[in-house]
């Protein structure tokens, strides 16, 4: 769910190995579960790897639930504390498969001035992605395929569908190795547990976006006395199952793309007319168009698709600023019958290079995690009856959003079956943001999370766009540095605008 920038990557290549103030004291080996000291008590060490910046990769189980499993790597990068250190604050970004390595080069123009300065940051790429052991799929040029397919919702659209989601299974299972069975949001929370412990942290402030809200209320409960001062922004409510999550969120899209027609319509140069209604009948024409005629592009290899039209609109709703582009990439398609600029958007959303090569592996570790954690129904009769909820509230992007159930049918390792408690009963106080417009985890699902949560507390951003904390935000930045720095709980319902 969330967007990710480039890989940056995290090297060494300094000759300075000495640790940076990211410790407050040695290891917490006490807390190790039994048979996993020894990960709870590595020495860890640190390169440099940019200014102000550490990297370091820790090991980790294969399995949580057993300490012979063998090792993966945990790659993290911190960013120093530029004042007073308060401790150490663990982030993710979100996804499932968004890398936090990458994330960190945008720390510093995102986090307020208070939070840098009291805490080194620390990022993580959690267990299938990035620069830790990774999960491993298509080629590229398979890859590119895939995420280029149409398929209507016809018995051979969905049979050719299945088929596809079956070649993508196989190849992960044939190259990832024994640790695709375990990259689960649970095992994740398990690893954020280390990462505490052997920065020698006693408790685990937190700040995660998006899926990486998930990750928290999961740590939150599995380890509630080990919470110390956590933020969950563009929250998901962990009481939903994927079939409602995926209804919900087509929802959203929905919602927030009705924001942008009203707010293109009000301006100049906007290609929509005759009101939000006639402007959201207009993007879903193009969409129909795209099904049976895929819009040329300046690339003759590469027309768009009706999914890649789709990635092209849905990734400028994440943010405000970004709904310009879209205006831009709908007079091109809506007025010359060209699809260059909304292909350009669905590259950045997926992550592809203009070579065809992937700068991530977020789509793989995505689909991996989802189908561990919830793959949703898969029967032909539940998938049809939910498609048509999800048509009829989610007229214009809905069909985008049906049938995901077929994306884990062949997956080759069964769910996992949820062992935490979702209350997080003793936990410290919990501060639960939610945006009004966000499209990608609607506000609904903050409130959800917030009530969920013994300890929750909601804060609320009414705007536009997934997630509401950066520096930018004054109202929510003082809210949240407030309690991370000083743990001023802010009052449940406060809001921003």
């Amino acid at each position: 769910m969330a967007l990710v920038t480039a890989l940056s990557g995290c090297t060494s290549g300094s000759d300075d190995d000495g640790s940076p103030t990211v410790t407050s004291g040695t290891a917490d080996t006490a807390s190790a579960p039994k048979g996993f000291e020894s990960y709870y008590g590595q020495k860890v060490s640190w390169s440099k790897c940019g200014d102000g910046f550490r990297c370091a990769t820790l090991k980790a189980p294969v399995s949580w639930q057993d300490a012979s499993s063998g090792d993966i790597d945990l790659a993290i990068k911190v960013h120093t504390a530029t004042g007073k250190r308060v401790g150490a604050l663990l982030t993710n970004p979100g996804g499932p498969g968004a890398s936090g390595l990458d994330f960190m080069d945008s720390v510093p123009g995102l986090f307020g001035s208070d939070v840098l300065k009291a805490y080194d940051v620390v990022g993580f790429d959690p267990r299938g992605v990035g620069k830790s052991t990774p999960v491993v799929c298509l080629d590229d040029k398979e890859k590119d395929a895939q995420l280029s397919a149409w398929y209507p919702e016809t018995a051979a659209g969905l049979a050719a569908s299945e088929k596809a989601a079956t070649a993508w299974a196989d190849a992960c299972k044939a190259n990832t190795g024994p640790v695709l069975a375990h990259v689960d949001t649970q095992s994740a929370a398990r690893d954020m547990d280390l990462i505490r412990a052997v920065l020698g942290e006693k408790k685990l402030d937190y700040l995660g976006f998006s899926y990486g809200t998930q990750l928290g209320a999961t740590y939150a409960g599995i380890f509630p006395d080990k919470v110390g001062r956590m933020v969950l922004d563009g929250a998901i409510d962990t009481t939903l199952s994927s079939d409602e999550m995926g209804l919900e969120q087509a929802v959203g899209f929905e919602d927030a793309l009705r924001s942008y027609v009203k707010d293109c319509e009000s301006g100049k140069g906007c290609p929509l007319t005759g009101g939000v209604d006639h402007g959201m009948e207009q993007i879903h024409d193009l969409f129909l168009q795209t099904e049976h005629q895929p819009l040329r592009t300046d690339d003759a290899d590469r027309p768009l698709t009706a999914t890649l039209a789709f990635y092209g609109v849905a990734v400028t709703l994440y943010s405000q600023d970004s709904w310009q582009y879209l205006t831009s990439a709908l007079s091109e398609a809506m007025t010359k019958g060209a699809g260059t600029q909304l292909l350009a958007l669905a590259d950045f959303y997926n992550d592809r290079n203009a070579d065809g090569t992937f700068s991530t592996n977020s789509a793989e570790a995505f689909r991996a995690v989802g189908c561990l954690d919830d793959p949703g129904s898969s029967d032909l009769a539940t998938m049809r009856s939910l498609a048509a909820k999800i048509e009829e509230q989610a007229p214009t992007v809905g069909s985008f959003f049906a049938y995901g159930g077929l994306s884990c049918k062949p997956w080759p390792y069964p769910q996992v079956a949820q062992d935490f408690d979702v209350h997080a009963k003793g936990a410290a106080p919990i501060v639960v943001v939610g945006t009004t417009g966000d499209p990608a985890t609607p506000y609904r699902w903050a409130q959800g999370l917030a009530k969920t949560l013994d300890s929750g507390v909601l804060l609320t951003y009414e705007g536009e766009g997934h997630t509401a904390y950066s520096a930018q935000h004054t109202c929510i930045a003082k809210a949240v540095g407030n309690y991370l720095v000083h743990g001023d709980v802010p009052a449940d319902g406060t809001t921003c605008s």
